[in-house]
């Protein structure tokens, strides 16, 4: 598909701000991780709100725009791109569909800015893919006032550190299943929210991954989001969403290695001419960008899909599938290419490998699409 105007413009701002303001810190980042400051540039770029209305500090810009942001802040690092993702959404993207006006002018101005940044709490240490199997409770207070406590532990939670606000699945209702959940958005001062590890991670050094234990943390009515027992379907309905900015994502990593592994061939030499000479490594290196090339494709499928208002979830599915195993591969490819150069972590591609392999874990593993793109192969 051809980008419009407004598409390319958010694009080259991505791309301009990946090489400027990520590229040349992302060594020391990776030690310590990504500065605050960075989330404030962000935000001063446009690329902290990219689907949220202006009169509320975003871009305005549509779903394909995202994506396409998502892969040019992606090739440069895969930990700051989720930092980035878990932001515009789902937290943002389910507060612009379900927030009330209060929610929204709360937190709506910050989030666009950069100055705080949201979380998402869905996973429990015992359950990934079953969301619906989720233990933390929401219970009515009994102290008086129109609040709830809510108790529960919740596991691989990106920014949960950074964050300054949380978006929240617990459990008002355990007698009525999957209608019995709800979601909150709240700020996670509240001194129930606690960082009980930050995981010492593969890839992804650059973003704090956290479990969260949430203790007694009394919670206002006015801070659940949407109406009470519709939290799962909240956050299940980004699942298209989500899993196109994964594979938009995979699609800028593998794009990364790529372009390493290129630059190399045409400059290391062996048996007296530049390795790209070699068949055995130019017929590579064409697998590789063909592969990258049908990934961007699919993804922008499935995102036009999505923006035109159908059923995205088996495009979506099948962008993440084929996106996220081609980067893994494409990555792993590039490494061959560096030779024993790209084993050591002076060279850029096996930080790109260490990155590219959570992409077939989060978002629904791989197991998972498969299962979901065969179920809709049934009902056609």
């Amino acid at each position: 598909m051809q980008l419009n105007e407004e598409q390319r413009l958010i694009q080259d701002t991505a791309r301009r701000f990946a090489q400027t303001e990520i590229l040349p810190n992302i060594k020391q980042w990776e030690k310590t991780g990504a500065p605050p400051e960075l989330m404030l540039k962000l935000g001063q770029a446009g690329l902290m709100g990219i689907c949220v209305g202006p009169e509320w500090g975003g871009a305005g810009a549509d779903f394909v725009s995202y994506v396409v942001a998502m892969e040019e802040i992606s090739a440069a690092d895969g930990g700051i791109a989720n930092l980035m993702a878990a932001n515009n959404s789902p937290v943002m993207a389910a507060l612009r569909d379900h927030g009330t006006e209060a929610q929204k002018q709360r937190f709506f101005p910050a989030m666009t800015r950069g100055e705080m940044i949201g979380t998402f709490l869905l996973t429990e240490p015992h359950t990934g893919s079953d969301a619906s199997a989720i233990l933390t409770r929401a219970t009515r207070a009994t102290s008086g006032g129109d609040n709830f406590v809510l108790n529960g532990q919740k596991q691989f939670i990106t920014a949960g550190r950074r964050a300054g606000v949380a978006m929240i699945i617990a459990v008002t209702d355990p007698g009525a299943g999957k209608r019995g959940i709800s979601a909150f958005l709240t700020p996670t001062d509240n001194p129930g929210y606690k960082v009980l590890r930050e995981e010492a991670k593969l890839g992804h050094r650059t973003n704090d991954t956290c479990a969260i234990g949430l203790e007694d943390m009394v919670v206002p009515a006015s801070d659940m989001l949407g109406e009470e027992g519709r939290g799962l379907g909240i956050a299940l309905a980004n699942l298209s969403v989500g899993r196109i900015g994964v594979a938009a994502q995979a699609v800028g990593g593998a794009r990364a290695a790529y372009e390493a592994a290129l630059a190399y061939a045409q400059e290391r030499e062996a048996f007296g001419k530049p390795i790209f000479e070699h068949q055995a490594v130019a017929f590579r290196l064409a697998d590789m960008a063909t592969r990258i090339e049908a990934g961007r494709r699919m993804y922008l499928h499935a995102a036009q899909v999505l923006v035109s208002g159908a059923e995205s979830l088996k495009e979506a599915s099948m962008a993440k599938l084929f996106a996220t195993d081609m980067a893994e591969k494409v990555a792993s490819d590039a490494l061959q290419i560096f030779g024993g150069n790209g084993y050591l972590e002076d060279y850029p591609v096996a930080k790109i490998l260490r990155d590219v392999r959570v992409y077939r874990i989060y978002e629904g593993t791989n197991d998972i699409q498969k299962l979901v793109i065969s179920r809709a192969l049934a009902r056609a």
